[in-house]
């Protein structure tokens, strides 16, 4: 990525320019995720994907090994059943020219990615993709390694390579970037309560006080 794309509004994500490719989600990988809570990245996984389809940005399911690896969580492969997951033998997702001519087919050239493991198949394609002229953003709480060093390391190695790290709440709230893009506000809302955390906790109760006409003191 040039100094020239890393800052300034043309920095942030659109969902016209944006493309998502979502790697490994499987159980194999998920049985050795140790530098996360793995329900934790299962749930900012789904959020992204979800959001992805709010905002109508092109998604990108890919395995390795499913027939081993197992498939697709199905949090996610419910997001789009109509899809079949590209399988792949390759470690580097971006050396699969399945993958490569489903991106290229978009014309798009902000590329977030999210996966695992961090360090081994999200790095690779991600520094790959960077030196061809994509702009890669890697969602760093929808991915996870091994181990937390493992991730940190690889976020590191990224950067290095002018990968940006995000997170999946950044990626949903760039492509919102307006409340007045109301076609969009009820399918956010509705990501939010489902994946938001104490967020979308706090919300919710928020909603409920304000159908009921109901305050609640400070004190």
């Amino acid at each position: 990525m040039s100094n020239e794309t890393k800052s300034g509004l043309q920095a942030l994500l659109t969902p016209e320019e944006s493309v998502v490719v979502l790697i490994d989600h499987q159980p194999f990988q998920f049985a050795n995720l140790h530098s996360h809570e793995p329900t934790m990245i299962v749930n900012n996984a789904v959020g992204l994907a979800k959001a992805a389809k709010a905002f109508d940005v092109p998604t990108i399911l890919t395995t390795v090994l499913e027939e081993r690896g197992g498939y697709l969580i199905q949090g996610l492969q419910d997001v789009f059943p109509e899809q079949k997951p590209i399988n792949r033998t390759l470690i580097n997702t971006w050396e699969d020219a399945n993958v490569v001519d489903a991106v290229k087919a978009t014309g798009r050239k902000k590329l977030i990615i999210a996966g695992l493991w961090t360090e081994i198949c999200v790095a690779m394609p991600a520094i790959q993709a960077a030196g061809e002229g994509f702009e890669v953003f890697v969602v760093t709480d929808a991915s996870g390694s091994a181990s937390k060093e493992a991730h940190d390391m690889a976020v590191r190695r990224m950067i290095q390579a002018g990968v940006v790290p995000i997170t999946w709440t950044a990626v949903a709230s760039e492509w919102q970037r307006d409340w007045a893009r109301e076609e969009t506000i009820p399918a956010v809302t509705d990501i939010l309560l489902q994946h938001g955390g104490a967020t979308g906790v706090a919300f919710a109760w928020e909603t409920q006080l304000l159908a009921t006409g109901r305050t609640v003191s400070a004190g």
